[in-house]
């Protein structure tokens, strides 16, 4: 893999992490922020995803819908299919930070299921893009492994 391409992926990881911090610190406050943490949620998979593609040279349209993204690397990470309904779910989230929400209302509400670990775990599907991006990553350097 071309040095280029190893920073661009990383990259695209770095900003997925980053994204699952602030959700996490936003959902742990006295005070949570549900409605930014599950936008920060939305923008972890849809990066995750992102570098999942880059790194095996699979263009995508300029999107955010995570499902869409997540049904273009199937192909090559089937155990991604697992995570189409988490991406459905996630996708119209993208949007939620961009108009005004009670933080308290159902939507809002709804969102902490996506945060925690005994619903749906975004915090383990952005482990999987990372274990995977990984393991194929150490293939290429190794090929005999």
């Amino acid at each position: 893999m071309s040095t280029a391409k190893q920073r661009l992926v990383k990259s695209w990881l770095v900003k997925a992490h980053r994204d699952l911090s602030t959700a996490r610190r936003l959902v742990g406050d006295a005070e949570p922020y549900l409605d930014t943490a599950i936008y920060h949620c939305q923008q972890a998979a849809e990066k995750a995803v992102k570098a999942v593609l880059v790194f095996h040279d699979q263009r995508f349209d300029k999107t955010h819908d995570v499902r869409a993204l997540i049904s273009l690397a199937v192909s090559f990470a089937p155990r991604l299919s697992e995570w189409l309904d988490v991406g459905e779910r996630l996708t119209p989230y993208q949007r939620l930070t961009a108009i005004p929400v009670n933080p308290w209302s159902q939507v809002a509400k709804n969102s902490i299921g996506l945060l925690n670990p005994q619903k749906i775990s975004m915090p383990s599907f952005c482990r999987y893009c990372l274990r995977k991006f990984t393991h194929e990553s150490q293939k290429h350097r190794n090929p005999e492994r």
